[in-house]
């Protein structure tokens, strides 16, 4: 590992370009969730178009090391990005659902290269007595892009003339500039520097760290669940109760701005508190988020806290589990690693609006609200279940 300043600069610069394809998507996400239910298609099949970035990515996930082995990780992370142009400009010229479908397996196929590779680089690059400090701070500037994406829409509808609508197409087109700065942004040598471990076979690397953390892998699910795999169809809930373009997308943004707060002192406390208690206590306020969901149906404002909630706590649990992989892996494959945490997050993101779209559409928020404390629940479990001892490098 380096800490000199080229490959500090490298670091700053892939995780600015991260945060700018989050942005592009947490604009997508909704908006594109809210333009399918005004078509008419039901919240089941809303879910599952939902799921299909995420089950791509975890699909994906596990021959990622050898592709990185292959090409490199910077050249695989910057074709990622490639795609995620075709991607976005496939879905302003379409209209179909399948077309769009067959264009969100092709975004996620870049995205599975831009995940995997910028996490594997800093675990491996960042210093390890300040890892959860500086994953904090990239993952609070990724929860500061999903707070600001969906509520992107609703502000550009309030600079429009009256009366004039705010197109599907511009956002689109929006996103796909916002990935092309990406490239620029991770272009140049610096970045090219910058390096991430990998031993052993990729599949059976990845297999064995499954295998050797398995309730970092569940906590990783859950974190995927609340964070990424409910924003979408929750804004399409919202839609579908009568609310507009702008203000049923901004239950999303009020979950990015849940991510947003709570990642760095997520990170702080990954470098200081047992993990065990921490993941405990996180547990707990999912708990309280299903509570306050539950209600929402009487008292309205309660979408956005528990929305923001979902965010909040979501979101730290990726970042303690990324965080304690890169420790518990140091001198062992970095990437598959770090591959683990996402193959459980993204299983997370996947199963979320599947499984969401099918209880709202079936039970209401009663059985939403079921699903989803049954998880927290689980999330507690683990927690307790966990090994006490040294929690910090």
């Amino acid at each position: 590992m380096s800490s000199d300043a080229p490959v500090g600069r490298g670091l700053w610069r892939i995780g600015a370009g991260t945060t700018l394809v989050v942005l592009a998507f947490s604009v997508v996400n909704p908006v594109l969730a809210v333009t399918l239910q005004r078509r008419g298609v039901n919240a089941g099949a809303i879910g599952l178009f939902a799921m299909l970035p995420f089950l791509t990515v975890a699909t994906m996930i596990p021959v990622m090391p050898r592709v990185f082995a292959r090409l490199g990780v910077i050249r695989a992370y910057r074709g990622g990005l490639v795609l995620g142009v075709l991607s976005l400009a496939g879905y302003a010229l379409t209209d179909s659902y399948l077309a769009w479908c067959c264009w969100s397996v092709l975004g996620a196929l870049g995205a599975a290269a831009e995940w995997n590779g910028t996490e594997a680089l800093i675990a491996f690059n960042a210093p390890p007595t300040r890892r959860g400090r500086f994953t904090g701070m990239y993952q609070t500037a990724l929860g500061a892009a999903l707070a600001v994406g969906p509520l992107l829409p609703g502000a550009l509808q309030w600079l429009l003339p009256a009366g004039q609508p705010l197109h599907t197409v511009w956002l689109l087109w929006g996103a796909a500039a916002i990935y092309a700065l990406a490239l620029g942004v991770t272009a140049g040598p610096a970045v090219g520097r910058l390096r991430a471990s990998h031993t052993g076979g990729s599949r059976d690397s990845l297999r064995a760290a499954l295998r050797a953390r398995p309730a970092l892998v569940w906590i990783a699910f859950a974190g995927g669940v609340f964070e990424a795999g409910l924003g979408g169809i929750t804004a399409a809930y919202g839609s579908q109760l009568g609310m507009s373009l702008g203000v049923a997308t901004s239950i999303a943004g009020a979950l990015g701005v849940g991510s947003f707060v709570l990642q760095y002192p997520a990170g702080w406390l990954a470098d200081h508190a047992p993990v065990r208690r921490v993941f405990g206590v996180a547990g707990a306020l999912l708990l309280l988020s299903v509570l306050a969901f539950g209600l929402a149906p009487r008292v309205a404002a309660l979408f956005w806290v528990a929305a923001f909630l979902w965010g909040a706590i979501g979101g730290a649990l990726y970042t303690l589990t990324m965080v304690r992989v890169a420790h518990e892996f140091t001198g062992r494959s970095t990437i598959a690693g770090t591959a683990a945490m996402i193959t459980g997050y993204t299983a997370g993101g996947a199963v979320g609006p599947a499984v969401s779209g099918l209880m709202l559409e079936r039970c209401g928020v009663p059985g939403q609200s079921l699903w989803l404390a049954a998880l927290a629940v689980s999330v507690i479990a683990v927690a307790l279940r966990m090994r006490a001892g040294p929690e910090r490098p």
